[in-house]
C-alpha cells in the first residue's frame, strides 16, 4: 500500500503571468535539489481546463524506504509552502491520505519529526537492519 501527500490550491482567479513563472521558478528549483533520483519529487498535474477555480494540483508518493520518508516530507512541504507564498487569494488544501497537513504563517507546512535528525537516522537504521 503507497501513501501520497496530495496539494491543491483554489480561487476564483487564473494564475497571472508572474504567479506562473514562480510557479515554475519553484518546481525546478526542488526538482534540482531533491536529494534521491529513484523517488518521486514534487509533482503538478497539468492544469485542468474544465475546473479553471484549481490552479495548483499535485501530489507525491511517499518512499517505501522509512529513512527517506522525512526528508522526502520536508522537501516537498517546503515546496509548498513556497508555492503557497507565491501565489496569494488561494485556498490551499495539503494532505496526506486521510491527515491534513497544518499550515502555520511562520513554518509554513510540517510534520512533527519531519526534520529530527535523530528520527531519521534511527528510521534509515531500522530498514538496513
Amino acid at each position: 500500500m503507497s501513501v501520497s501527500l496530495y496539494y491543491s490550491a483554489h480561487r476564483a482567479t487564473p494564475l497571472t503571468e508572474t504567479e506562473s513563472a514562480s510557479v515554475a521558478r519553484v518546481v525546478a528549483a526542488h526538482r534540482a535539489s531533491f536529494p534521491y533520483e529513484d523517488e518521486e519529487s514534487l509533482y503538478l498535474y497539468d492544469q485542468d481546463a474544465d475546473e479553471p477555480r484549481n490552479i495548483i494540483n499535485g501530489s507525491t508518493k511517499m518512499p517505501f524506504n522509512p529513512g527517506r520518508l522525512m526528508p522526502v516530507i520536508a522537501h516537498v512541504l517546503d515546496a509548498v509552502t513556497e508555492l503557497r507564498r507565491a501565489i496569494p487569494g488561494a485556498e490551499w488544501r495539503v494532505h496526506m491520505d486521510d491527515l491534513d497537513v497544518p499550515w502555520d504563517e511562520v513554518e509554513g507546512y510540517s510534520l512533527p519529526g519531519m526534520r529530527d535528525a535523530d528520527l531519521i537516522a534511527e528510521l534509515e537504521a531500522a530498514h538496513e537492519g
